[in-house]
């Protein structure tokens, strides 16, 4: 496995990829939450889930004004079965992997399903 640093330093793309790879391979993913539930971006002028690969890189994002939110794990199953459709039905997106340099792929949580559900 490689390290975290090197892995922060991947491009947007590559870390896209590693976030479906690695999500499919632990079948979990992460989110920030707080007290009022899950963390939200904006990106694109858009309302964005942030999701992670691992539970390091999420606490890594947690700073500064995130520093009172807990990484929280979501398997795979619940993600595909009740965050899918919950996230299109609340018209929003997903920002993959974002690192504190690059906010990360913005992308729409039924393409997301697909990287995952695909072989």
């Amino acid at each position: 496995m490689q390290s975290n640093e090197l892995v922060m330093q991947m491009s947007a793309d590559k870390r896209y990829r590693y976030l479906v790879d690695q999500a499919k391979q632990n079948e979990t993913l992460w989110i920030l939450t707080d007290d009022d539930g899950c963390v939200m971006l904006n990106a694109e002028d858009e309302d964005c889930v942030p999701v992670w690969p691992a539970k390091d890189f999420a606490n890594y994002w947690a700073t500064g004004e995130w520093e009172h939110c807990r990484a929280q794990a979501i398997s795979l199953e619940d993600w595909l079965e009740r965050w899918t459709p919950g996230l299109e039905e609340d018209d929003l997106l997903l920002v993959a992997f974002p690192n504190p340099n690059e906010q990360g792929l913005v992308i729409e949580p039924d393409m997301f399903d697909e990287d995952l559900r695909s072989v």
